[in-house]
């Protein structure tokens, strides 16, 4: 099942948590104090590079009268969605540049090029998502309503189709979001529950409208407009419109690997309801540090992540601008070593295919899987630690006698992966009593 105790399973006290939280809040204090105008010149220059790209990319096609141009275009204006949606939309939204007071630039006023209302967004993501990280019936981003991805969730038959439905989602990931603020599943039963649905259904419907016309018929008629002639109407039409679908396509593909890379690979851990609401600041911050994984990057896979390549940092830090997440991932890296604490992180293929694992895996009933519920590669629990422990022993740290160094969650992590790969190997190993040679 999921961590209930997050203390226990991360080997940690009370007191030790709080320090925790307490050098946490001063990197927060140092990055705050040193924001200035080297990140307000990032932040600019982000935008004359995604607004120049996507000019680019209509502009190829415009004259695309070879495919190589066609697909230059689409491609060009993937990426400038890709970075206006990551890197500008989701970081302004979350007040990271607020301390600017720039109008264009803050989260009250950013309207992002997808079909999800910004309010709504802020709200699911933002409020929801970033409280309540990876925690059960509270978390809509654990499977988005749709995947199953830990074994919390009671297997049904309709999982079966787990691999489809995430090809579906990504596909078509921007309105996945749209979507996911309305809880379509979610009955409601007083009028104004009713009322607030019909209203926000009716906002996702003007947003996906606007989007729709903006990219499937304005674009397209200009284009056949202004090129028809040569080319014919309904060519140039139907090329600017399929530029287009293929340009959200790309953003929508790789926004959902970024977002799946940072939540569903091995080690990042899901939780359960207790005491989430009265948690400490310190217990916050460590409940986001086990919930989220990162990937390696270097400059400009970090930037074409919208910096979510340092998905933990970003999940403790949701709030400070993203050009810092990298620097802030050293001193992270760091308390994670003084307080033996996982750092999940791998390359963003290994990453990527964790997750399409789990989700291929968890298509099936439990009865056809190895792993426990409380120690399988995606699901997690103190009791993963608890064999050979008298009844109602909590788990501790130790300290290592012969380096003097901690011994805490990491290393439990690694002494039962020893474990479990010295059995596997046994296991390989040992002759069977009738294959023996007679003596």
């Amino acid at each position: 099942m999921a961590i209930t105790d997050i203390p226990e399973y991360a080997h940690l006290t009370e007191v030790e948590i709080e320090a925790l939280g307490v050098e946490l809040d001063a990197i927060r204090a140092d990055i705050e104090a040193d924001r200035g105008e080297r990140d307000a010149r990032y932040l600019r220059n982000t935008i004359r590079f995604q607004r120049g790209l996507e000019l680019a990319g209509r502009a190829l096609i415009f004259g695309s009268s070879k495919r190589s141009m066609w697909w230059a275009g689409a491609g060009a204006l993937g990426v400038a969605k890709i970075v206006e949606n990551m890197e500008l939309g989701h970081n302004v939204m979350h007040g990271q540049w607020d301390w600017m007071n720039d109008p264009e630039v803050h989260s009250t006023t950013w309207e992002w090029d997808n079909t999800g209302p910004s309010a709504h967004w802020k709200h699911t993501h933002n409020y929801i998502h970033h409280k309540y990280t990876n925690v059960l019936g509270m978390d809509d981003d654990v499977g988005y309503g749709l995947l199953r991805v830990t074994r919390d969730q009671r297997w049904r038959p309709f999982y079966l189709g787990n691999l489809f439905f995430n090809t579906v989602l990504a596909a078509g990931f921007e309105y996945g979001v749209a979507a996911q603020h309305l809880e379509l599943g979610k009955k409601r039963k007083t009028p104004e529950a009713k009322e607030q649905f019909r209203r926000d259904l009716a906002d996702v419907g003007k947003k996906v409208g606007r989007q729709v016309v903006k990219d499937y018929a304005v674009y397209p008629a200009l284009v056949a407009g202004a090129t028809g002639r040569s080319v014919g109407v309904g060519h140039a039409f139907r090329k600017a419109l399929t530029a287009n679908l293929m340009g959200n396509f790309i953003r929508n593909v790789w926004t959902n690997a970024v977002i799946f890379c940072g939540h569903f690979p091995d080690g990042a851990e899901k939780f359960t309801k207790q005491d989430v609401d009265s948690e400490t600041r310190g217990e916050w911050y460590l409940r986001q540090m086990l919930g989220s994984a990162n990937f390696r990057s270097g400059p400009a896979l970090a930037f074409m992540s919208g910096n979510l390549s340092y998905q933990i940092e970003h999940h403790i830090f949701p709030d400070l601008p993203s050009n810092r997440l990298a620097e802030i991932s050293v001193r992270v890296r760091a308390l994670c070593e003084k307080y033996d604490l996982p750092y999940t992180t791998g390359s963003f293929p290994v990453q990527y295919a964790k997750s399409w694992r789990t989700i291929a895996k968890l298509s099936l009933p439990d009865k056809y899987l190895k792993a426990t519920v409380d120690d399988a590669p995606e699901t997690a629990s103190e009791r993963r630690f608890k064999q050979g422990l008298p009844e109602g022993a909590r788990l501790m740290a130790s300290v290592d006698p012969e380096t003097g160094r901690r011994r805490g969650l990491r290393s439990a992590i690694r002494t039962l992966r020893r474990g479990r790969r010295a059995d596997v190997s046994a296991a390989r190993t040992e002759v069977p009593v009738r294959q023996r040679p007679a003596a």
